[in-house]
């Protein structure tokens, strides 16, 4: 057994997919490497890991949804503005793909993740699961119907956002709505998570005028007096905003093809940020 960081590596992204949390991720991988040294015989010690931290996974996420009931559940970030060429960086999500799996069920997830994510065959997922061909065929078919009902905007390179996030920051601080107002497409929704115990002005917010006022009152009550950092998470932009050294919130954004905002996912909970390094 190699307990060292790159299995961990190799590990996480299994794990994280599944889950969008680094904290219960790393859990999960500390669990099942205590109990495979426990375990002699193993052959294929990689592939062994690998099913047991998706099955570990999988099992966690089932008694979590059961106790987290929320209108709004957004995943922890995951920092990917350094290291893009590792292994774990490049097999994470991005950001909005994290947020449109939600709407599957937790075994529509894991063949999703494992096909699609992975490039596992319908053979090796079936071995992964415990279950057949047949099933883990029909429960990708029904995960794919599923996303569909929502168009998903692929991310584009990110040295294209520094200067239209840039943009933005300089637009909400002069208060210029008619500027904003191009910056966002018709179809704009802001998502807020501020976890069990931070209270967030607007869980849901839709279409331009809505959000823009939702946008203008937050930045006037409650950030402008933070420094804000263009970063990159979950290979999205993204804005940090800091309150001294302490991170108060994460912003990230999903644009469309003609470079309007579509979506910005608010992350308040002080728990999902407690693990985002200062950029």
């Amino acid at each position: 057994m190699h307990n060292d960081a790159a299995l961990r590596q190799r590990l996480f992204p299994y794990a994280y997919n599944i889950l969008g949390s680094v904290e219960d991720s790393e859990d999960i991988l500390q669990n099942v490497i205590i109990k495979s040294l426990q375990k002699s015989g193993i052959e294929n010690e990689t592939a062994y890991l690998i099913r047991a931290v998706i099955n570990e996974s999988i099992n966690f996420k089932k008694r979590r949804d059961r106790i987290i009931k929320k209108d709004v559940w957004l995943p922890e970030p995951y920092a990917t503005n350094e290291g893009e060429g590792n292994l774990e960086s490049k097999e994470i999500l991005q950001y909005s793909m994290l947020v449109l799996l939600e709407r599957l069920n937790i075994n529509e997830r894991a063949v999703f993740l494992l096909k699609e994510a992975f490039g596992y065959t319908h053979q090796e997922i079936s071995t992964a699961l415990s279950m057949s061909d047949q099933n883990t065929r029909q429960l990708l078919s029904r995960a794919k119907k599923k996303l569909k009902e929502r168009q998903f905007y692929p991310i584009h390179a990110s040295s294209q956002h520094a200067g239209y996030l840039e943009k933005y920051i300089t637009t909400i601080r002069q208060g210029d709505v008619k500027t904003l107002e191009t910056m966002l497409a018709g179809e704009i929704q802001v998502l807020a998570d501020g976890g069990a115990d931070i209270h967030v002005v607007a869980q849901t917010t839709t279409g331009i005028a809505a959000t823009i006022e939702l946008l203008l009152y937050v930045y006037n009550h409650y950030q402008k007096d933070f420094e804000i950092i263009i970063t990159q998470v979950n290979h999205q932009p993204a804005l940090l905003f800091y309150s001294g050294t302490k991170l108060i919130n994460c912003q990230v954004f999903e644009t469309n093809s003609k470079g309007k905002i579509t979506q910005i996912f608010s992350v308040i909970d002080p728990l999902k940020l407690a693990k985002i390094e200062r950029a």
